[in-house]
């Protein structure tokens, strides 16, 4: 691989399919690519619903340790030496998934891949901000942000692609080697970091009061409950039903899809509604997306919710991770990932939690009403923040 071009020398274009990239392979298919095949995987190994969600939780758990350790380094130059790691860590473990039977094995790989994740979702994060910032360009995640959406969608392709095709085992080795396409990119254009611009700093909304964060804090854990039951469950639970039976790679590209343009509606809304009411109408989106299979198991409410979902999800995140980085010009990284904290420990908890549920009474309509009533409680946790309009 070659050396970082200096930032001046890179186009926007560059940088921006450089941080896409990286998500796409970190999140999309790292991490990702779990849910379209864990119906495959608890056919060929025979997985229960308990061990499909500890296996999810086991890659939270790697989400959550990145988490920490991008929130303790204060040095951008060394967090640039992590997101490349990363990247590297991604491609790896999502072959080797492919290698070995063991479930011992498998937690240790889906560990790593959540390890790997922070690369994109946050450390890529972090190093588009900062080179916006320095390049005195408007400070708005929304198009980074759309490779959630391609990650999913590209994840969800491949598989439905393979179904038939390949087992779960070699579709994870030839996910591998697909990941080496989005390695390239997002190695070779994402810039190493600069200082803030003067201007950038001194255009920065003033550090936030304790209330106003320990609020988000809270109701980004909320957030991370919802999105983790549908992330890990949606294509399992939608299966079930007679409408999508044997067609759930086709739902998880849906949700991709919708996911991909949400990321520019969101920011034009924030721009209008500002960024805490935006957030409040995406929860409760994300809401109904929980309540409509429990509703009916038809056709049009399974679309409906995988619309919903998809449309939400990567703009909560877009919206969440974009007014904190704001506030922090200098390690925009760092206040991401402190803020992260609070959604990785609830996508720890709440996969095996749901799996659990699904076990003891048949079916997963106790983990949507759980999700959506998480939804909920952020909204309400969203209405007693101050308004911010940045």
């Amino acid at each position: 691989m070659t050396a970082s071009p200096a930032p001046a020398a890179l186009h926007p274009w560059q940088v921006i399919t450089a941080g896409i990239c990286a998500l796409v392979l970190t999140v999309g298919l790292a991490r990702f690519a779990y849910t379209p095949l864990l119906p495959l995987m608890r056919m060929d190994a025979r997985l229960s619903a308990v061990q499909g969600g500890w296996l999810a939780t086991f890659n939270y758990l790697g989400y959550l340790l990145g988490t920490l350790l991008v929130a303790r380094v204060g040095d951008m130059r060394q967090k640039f030496h992590f997101y490349r790691v990363g990247l590297v860590l991604a491609v790896v473990a999502t072959a080797l998934m492919g290698v070995t039977p063991h479930l011992w094995l498998w937690s240790v790989l889906r560990f790593l891949a959540g390890l790997s994740s922070t690369a994109g979702l946050l450390l890529a994060s972090g190093l588009v901000l900062n080179w916006l910032l320095a390049q005195q360009r408007r400070p708005r995640l929304g198009l980074h942000f759309a490779g959630l959406g391609l990650g999913i969608a590209v994840s969800g392709l491949a598989t439905a692609v393979m179904a038939g095709h390949a087992d779960s085992s070699g579709q994870w080795r030839w996910l591998g080697l697909l990941g080496l396409l989005f390695l390239v990119p997002a190695w070779c254009w994402m810039p190493a970091p600069v200082a803030a611009s003067a201007r950038a700093v001194a255009d920065a909304p003033p550090p936030p009061g304790p209330r106003w964060r320990r609020l988000l804090v809270a109701a980004y854990f909320c957030a991370g409950v919802g999105f983790v039951v549908s992330a890990t469950f949606i294509v399992a639970i939608l299966e079930q039903t007679a409408a999508f039976h044997g067609h759930g790679s086709a739902v998880w590209v849906l949700v991709g899809l919708a996911a991909v343009p949400s990321t520019f509606g969101w920011d034009w809304l924030a721009t209008r509604l500002g960024m805490i009411r935006a957030l409040m109408l995406a929860f409760a989106l994300q809401a109904v997306s929980f309540v409509l299979p429990l509703l009916d198991d038809g056709l049009a409410a399974g679309l409906g919710s995988a619309l919903l979902f998809g449309l939400t999800f990567a703009g909560i995140v877009s919206l969440t991770l974009t007014v904190v980085g704001r506030h922090y010009p200098h390690n925009p990284a760092k206040a991401m990932a402190t803020l992260t904290l609070s959604y990785g420990v609830a996508q720890i908890v709440a996969p095996a939690l749901a799996g659990t549920l699904a076990r003891d009474s048949g079916s997963y309509q106790a983990s949507l009403l759980l999700a959506a009533v998480m939804m909920v409680i952020g909204i309400v946790l969203l209405w007693c923040m101050p308004e911010d309009t940045h």
